[in-house]
């Protein structure tokens, strides 16, 4: 379903003023679309994340798999559990999240994790890495039976080096401020935002796109990362996409972190030779408005969601030059299947349809399809890494990645 351009036009006018601000106080008028997409979504007052309204959830702009049930986080826990068994029940064991939404998943694993394995519930530190107080201070009150286990750091506030568990993120990537190129002439041209006298008639603000140098050499460096020729004769003139060298940092600055142990991330993308199909010409950019999706990323400014697909080559091949190893990759649906979902869909057709009420049957298996459905959730990918195990440990892939029988 998409947003007619001129159906809607919800946007913040402080947070266009203060882009507008931005724009004129920059050397030549413009910023980059990746500070445009950062200011829209992450301004500690204005930004989509920062608001006062929900915007994560039924109630809100966009669901994530959490949020259809409590299975994904119990499926999710056996593999954690499995994790810690894996490195010999260290202790303690810590699950880092990072970008944990309203708390939702955290708190699913956490009651699974103290109702089905209370060992390692009793050994857990649960840390918590939001840059958003708006949704710190919900998760807080959604965790608040969980105060002893759980605690919320930045990232200055996590030593080097010191975890021991696995770093977890579910639809992280996705949101980070990606730049925007163009080709022009077989150049690479970034995308830039600037400002016109006259409101741009397609999206009713005064945004406008204007392309120029590259702002950055780590923007032509990335090609090379990822194995991508963009000069090849493929790609035509006007092809664009986006690029996410804050990813490229995420990723490097968990490495840092880990001592030993996974990366679990989860989010919906691609290995790059897919990302950058010379077919794919306008890119992965997508806005989220109350359940709709558009690709104009200048209307509802502070009051939509922003984000672009997550490039998993770049993930595989910047982890592996911080350390990290690929454990494997592979969809959700595969993911959750082998974690126990099949056997819950099963169970709940055999049993539960004799003692649910119809209306509450048909949702339960409803969410549970969600989770592992081909053209949806059940698309994601699901990238594992890992830092610092043994030959024995490395040789025992964990159950997700497994090929079912």
């Amino acid at each position: 379903m998409t947003v007619q351009q001129s159906d809607i036009n919800d946007s913040n006018p402080e947070l266009c003023a203060l882009i507008s601000e931005r724009i004129a106080a920059s050397p030549q008028q413009r910023i980059t679309f990746a500070e445009y997409m950062d200011l829209a979504l992450y301004h500690p007052q204005y930004g989509y994340y920062n608001g006062d309204r929900p915007n994560i959830g039924k109630g809100g702009d966009f669901i994530t798999s959490p949020h259809w049930s409590a299975d994904f986080a119990e499926v999710l826990g056996e593999q954690f559990v499995e994790m810690w068994q894996i490195l010999g029940k260290p202790h303690p064991f810590t699950i880092v999240e990072m970008g944990a939404g309203l708390g939702t998943f955290a708190a699913n694993v956490l009651q699974y994790l103290q109702r089905q394995h209370p060992d390692l519930f009793k050994i857990l530190e649960y840390i918590i890495v939001e840059i958003s107080p708006v949704l710190q201070a919900k998760q807080q009150q959604n965790l608040d039976d969980f105060n002893k286990t759980v605690k919320w750091c930045n990232w200055d506030e996590i030593a080097n080096n010191s975890i021991v568990g696995c770093f977890f993120s579910n639809e992280l990537v996705d949101a980070l401020p990606v730049h925007q190129f163009i080709l022009e002439k077989n150049q690479i041209r970034e995308i830039y935002v600037a400002t016109s006298a006259e409101p741009n008639k397609q999206s009713g603000s005064n945004f406008i796109e204007v392309s120029g140098e590259i702002s950055n050499p780590k923007i032509a460096e990335y090609f090379d990362l990822v194995g991508i020729d963009l000069s090849a004769s493929v790609y035509a003139d006007g092809y664009r996409s986006e690029i996410n060298l804050a990813a490229l940092d995420w990723i490097k600055t968990v490495a840092e972190k880990l001592q030993r142990g996974y990366v679990l991330t989860i989010d919906y993308g691609h290995p790059a030779h897919r990302y950058y199909n010379p077919r794919r010409t306008e890119g992965t950019l997508q806005c989220y408005y109350r359940h709709r999706y558009h690709s104009n990323p200048y209307i509802n400014v502070g009051r939509q969601d922003l984000t672009a697909h997550a490039d998993f080559t770049a993930l595989e091949k910047q982890g592996k030059l911080c350390g990290l190893e690929v454990m494997g990759f592979t969809q959700q649906a595969l993911f959750l299947m082998v974690l126990g979902v099949g056997d819950r869909i099963a169970s709940l057709s055999a049993n539960d349809a004799q003692v649910l009420d119809l209306a509450t049957f048909l949702r339960r298996r409803e969410a549970l399809h969600q989770l592992i459905d081909p053209m949806g959730l059940g698309g994601f990918g699901v990238l594992v890494q890992c830092k610092g195990l043994s030959v024995d440990e490395k040789a025992e892939k964990v159950k997700g990645l497994r090929v079912p029988n």
